[in-house]
């Protein structure tokens, strides 16, 4: 597999593609990033749907997503189309298909894109684990090519665009024992369903690989990247990033940044989705300050893209594995080596925090940087490098500010060029302000910290953007959590709402927020319906999931082993869940104050 994803690591231009006509917006090529949504009314109710799509366009959305579970609720999209053309707006609307092709073959009737995910398109998952022999494997492809053969046809006819996008939640079972449950299984998924389109002619498609860990995410688009990359230039098709299931608040926002921030600064990504669990016209905003972001940092930094090549990298880009660092010691704190990723803060928010640090309990500020002996050079200054790389001991190293360079390239270049036993402070921003909208502020935490961490870089942070101390230090942790790197409260994959959902997400979330919030290190997975359920939750521990209107599942992982729990009752129970797997424990009595 080529390394290969973008000309350079240290690159922020957008990569190029062809541009690919959903109606009247065109993706890719020479147009601008798109941001789009999903509609979270039920496609049955056609004026509700109307209006909620109409507020979507007013906050500045450009790509309308709407849930068709049936062909006779596919049927509606007419209506829906009609009424929004009604108002006076040609925003494009893309039909949302999982498991029934005939759902499709009716929506590619009345929309201009119709997204299907390989997982689920044409498989119905059983979680069997069986040996395919090549042979068994050729029949499997034949049968896709009886189930999507159509509807690509049908999209050539209509002139209607379409969506492969694999989730990481919902891998065919011919894909998991194949490839597994891994980033190389998405992107297979997703190349099957290509290759049907291509030998048909057809090339009006964008792809996505989306996942609720980030880290799974940004391998898989990588490695998706550079598939297409070694296929030859005319597999040049533009891509969507989203993060599923990023939850609601900071934590959603932060985790959508890490995602498609990330991928965006690596020039990845020619339109968005940030999905909150909260109502969509909230995640506009949030895709716009990303956009805005990324298009500041191109045209207002450097490039130094010439100055590291692939063959110095010191990272693997499609595998997490944390840079190997000797240990230091601190203010009487280790960091480095197999420690966790401490968190830094300046002598005045120190200052200001020294009254309450009893109250904080986990959230501690842990060394002040003015006081830590760190070492800030700039990673372009060979000299500096080799000083630091002769030295005995091992040193903290960190990009000094003012750097007119990304801050995600610049620490990049710095742990290419240091030798590994160095331990490396982040830092969010090589510019501190004193910006009032906290927004783009988290963005760019979010975006610059938790993608070197994902890349495997660093053992400290340090968060300069925010000058109110106790939203920085909480902004610190959130990122920490997000990324990975370090857990301290409990972990929820929470999934958007849309027209599938079987309950209230918004509430429902909350009110298990509520109850459970004290469990550190736990991870709880709230979905609204069974399309990304089980897969999704591989890797959490206990999962919520709506199973019929006003009826809840109970899952261990991805097991399910209550069913149709009256809603009323449910978030008992699955506190009941928790306490018969001994993951449960009282909440303090004291609340922890982490606000300012």
């Amino acid at each position: 597999m080529s390394r290969h994803y973008a000309p350079s690591p240290l690159t922020s231009k957008r990569r190029p593609t062809r541009s690919v006509a959903i109606g009247p917006v065109g993706v890719g090529g020479e147009n601008p990033i798109r941001v789009q949504s999903m509609l979270t009314s039920d496609t049955r109710e056609t004026n509700d749907c109307v209006e909620e799509t109409m507020g979507l366009v007013e906050a500045g959305c450009e790509i309308v997503r709407v849930t068709a579970q049936t062909k006779k609720i596919a049927a509606n999209l007419e209506s829906i189309v009609a009424g929004v053309r009604a108002k006076g707006s040609d925003v494009p609307i893309v039909a949302d298909i999982h498991f029934k092709p005939d759902a499709a073959m009716e929506a590619v009737k009345w929309v201009e894109k119709v997204r299907v995910n390989p997982g689920n398109y044409a498989d119905k998952k059983k979680f069997q684990i069986r040996e395919y022999t090549d042979e068994q494997y050729a029949l499997e492809l034949e049968r896709l090519v009886e189930d999507f053969g159509p509807l690509v046809d049908e999209s050539i006819r209509r002139g209607a665009a379409m969506r492969i996008g694999t989730n990481h939640g919902s891998l065919s079972d011919r894909i998991m024992n194949r490839f597994g449950d891994t980033p190389l299984g998405m992107v297979e998924s997703a190349l099957e369903f290509a290759r049907i389109a291509r030998d048909r002619g057809y090339h009006d498609f964008v792809f996505s690989m989306k996942a609720s860990n980030p880290k799974v995410m940004i391998e898989a688009y990588r490695l998706l990247v550079a598939r297409l990359t070694e296929l030859g230039e005319d597999w040049n098709y533009p891509i969507h990033l989203g993060v599923t299931e990023a939850g609601d608040g900071e934590d959603g926002r932060i985790k959508s940044a890490i995602g498609i921030g990330s991928l965006l600064a690596d020039g990845v990504g020619d339109t968005i989705r940030v999905s909150l669990t909260e109502d969509a016209v909230y995640e506009i905003p949030v895709a716009r300050a990303l956009v805005d972001l990324i298009e500041e940092m191109r045209s207002s930094s450097d490039d130094i893209s010439e100055t590291l090549g692939w063959e110095k990298v010191t990272w693997n880009p499609f595998e997490y594995e944390r840079r190997s660092t000797e240990k230091l010691s601190i203010q009487g704190i280790d960091l480095g080596g197999d420690e966790t990723v401490r968190v830094f803060t300046s002598q005045e928010k120190w200052n200001a925090l020294a009254h309450k640090l009893a109250k904080l309990g986990d959230f501690q500020p842990e060394i002040v940087v003015e006081q830590s002996g760190v070492e800030a050079i700039d990673p372009r200054d060979v000299d500096a490098i080799a000083a630091i790389n002769a030295s005995d001991e091992p040193k903290l190293v960190t990009v000094t500010d003012g750097l007119a360079i990304p801050v995600i390239s610049a620490f990049r270049l710095l742990a290419s060029r240091l030798d590994a036993r160095h331990p490396i402070l982040l830092k969010d921003t090589l510019h501190p302000s004193t910006d009032p909208d906290f927004l783009p502020t988290l963005l760019t935490a979010g975006m610059n910290i938790g993608s070197l961490i994902c890349d495997g870089i660093g053992d400290a942070i340090l968060i300069q953007g925010e000058q109110a101390p106790g939203q920085s230090l909480r902004l610190a942790y959130n990122v920490l959590q997000a990324s990975g790197a370090r857990i301290f409260k409990t972990d929820y994959v929470a999934c958007p709402s849309c027209g599938r959902t079987l309950f209230n997400l918004q509430t429902t979330t909350q009110k298990i927020r509520s109850a459970t919030g004290h469990l550190k290190g736990v991870r709880i997975a709230v979905m609204g319906c069974i399309v990304n359920g089980p897969g999704e939750m591989a890797d959490a521990d206990f999962g919520y999931v709506g199973g019929a209107p006003g009826k809840i599942n109970l899952y261990v992982g991805k097991e399910a082993v209550k069913f149709n729990i009256p809603e009323d009752d449910a978030v008992d129970k699955l506190i009941d869940l928790i306490k018969e797997h001994d993951k449960w424990i009282e909440a303090p009595t004291e609340v922890v104050e982490i606000a300012d």
